[in-house]
């Protein structure tokens, strides 16, 4: 299998297999739209799992406990504050996290005292800590503008490597489907949003801006002589580029999942570790979608962004009319017809010929100088009549002979 998968491979890199993979661009916009807005519905309907972090409160971890049945804590909780909702989750095998809203320090006291009477293990057993919500907004704060800065700062990096504000723009759209798929996800299965959360959706922006650059260079690659060759146009040259990555993306995706998909389940299973749990499950969906855009969706967007582009766009023109050209049309645009010449020299800015030079064949092109400029010898036999052979090629009316009468000779 793995020789099977290396040959396949091999093929696409070297062109002799295409994947539709620019061509049906549209498809792949319109896949992700759909998920995206589907799991996005899924996400705000549920409402979004915020930590403590974020919203601030008290928090209480029981340490020892025999049974990590989580009844006790919330009825304990509810005695204490009717209207609060606890969240209680396991941590490791034998401890729980209560969270609560704010508690002054003689409810926090008290309650822990409960808390560890119900689970009948020592006071100390149970530790205690408390965010106020200036901190918790102010981290908010944080990381808002930090995401917008590293957003910036990564566009114009791009921008001045690519030399070019469309690759940047096309970059930065697929991220944004990144981390719009990644945050859907995450909605959607549950997971606390925690300060780890952020760091693996900052972690997985930089991934997926590593895997289009990969693309993007090699395109830049591909197209660095456009207007000089005569084979593919812009379009062709991206897609096969995409095709070019595609098992070395591949590849480092399987590789990184690996291990981010081991700590996903020891978190969530074994350990029930939330950081582990946070920062593995924004890591595992957001390295998945990176490999998608950075494979499906980024290249098709640079072409629709550079497609209109003056040279890109005559350079195009001028190739399809010479492909038009190789399949026998003889419409009077042809780049084989004088008009369809001057059309393609218009269009390119520079001479085209009719066909491909590597593919044209040595036989044709002598048989296309006999055909042309040469005038087969009259039959002698019918110089008399003044009219050429029947080998002859047609003449214009100004090459045609004055025709005079000539009175035959009789025999004599």
């Amino acid at each position: 299998m793995s020789t099977t998968f290396a040959t396949f491979g091999n093929d696409l890199h070297a062109g002799r297999r295409i994947l539709p993979i620019v061509s049906r661009r549209r498809t792949w916009y319109l896949i992700s739209v759909v998920v995206v807005v589907l799991l996005g519905a899924l996400a705000v309907v549920r409402g979004p799992n915020l930590g403590i972090e974020f919203t601030g409160g008290s928090e209480f971890q029981i340490a020892g406990v025999a049974d990590t049945e989580q009844s006790s804590a919330r009825e304990v909780v509810r005695e204490h504050l009717p209207d609060n909702e606890p969240k209680v989750t396991q941590l490791g095998g034998d401890t729980l996290r209560v969270q609560t809203e704010q508690l002054d320090s003689t409810q926090t006291a008290e309650l822990a005292g409960e808390l560890a009477a119900a689970y009948e293990v020592p006071a100390d057993a149970v530790s205690t800590s408390y965010i106020g919500p200036v901190w918790s907004g102010d981290v908010t704060q944080k990381m808002a503008r930090g995401v917008v800065v590293f957003l910036v700062l990564v566009a114009a990096m791009m921008a001045l490597y690519f030399r070019d504000l469309k690759a940047s723009l096309a970059a930065m759209i697929a991220l944004g489907h990144d981390m719009l798929l990644s945050a859907a996800v995450y909605g959607v299965v549950g997971f606390e949003i925690t300060p780890g959360t952020v760091i693996g959706f900052l972690t997985v922006m930089g991934y997926s801006l590593y895997d289009t650059i990969v693309v993007f260079d090699k395109v830049r690659e591909n197209t660095v002589d456009l207007t000089g060759q005569r084979r593919r146009t812009f379009a062709e040259l991206v897609e096969l580029a995409a095709n070019q990555t595609l098992v070395r993306s591949i590849n480092t995706s399987v590789v990184a999942l690996l291990p981010i998909g081991s700590i996903l389940a020891i978190g969530a299973f074994l350990l029930g570790a939330g950081t582990l749990k946070d920062i593995s499950l924004a890591l595992f969906i957001g390295i998945i979608a990176g490999t998608y855009s950075s494979i499906f969706l980024a290249p098709g967007l640079l072409v629709d962004l550079r497609r209109r582009e003056d040279t890109i766009a005559r350079h195009t023109l001028a190739l399809e009319r010479a492909r038009r050209g190789e399949t026998g049309s003889t419409s009077e645009d042809s780049p084989g017809s004088p008009r369809g010449e001057d059309a393609a020299t218009r269009a390119d800015g520079a001479d085209l010929d009719a066909v491909d030079p590597d593919a044209a064949d040595p036989a044709d092109a002598d048989a296309a100088d006999e055909g042309e400029g040469r005038t087969p010898e009259a039959d002698p036999a019918d110089e008399d009549d003044g009219t050429v052979g029947r080998a002859a090629a047609p003449r214009s009316a100004r090459q045609q002979p004055r025709r005079t009468t000539r009175r035959r000779r009789s025999g004599r």
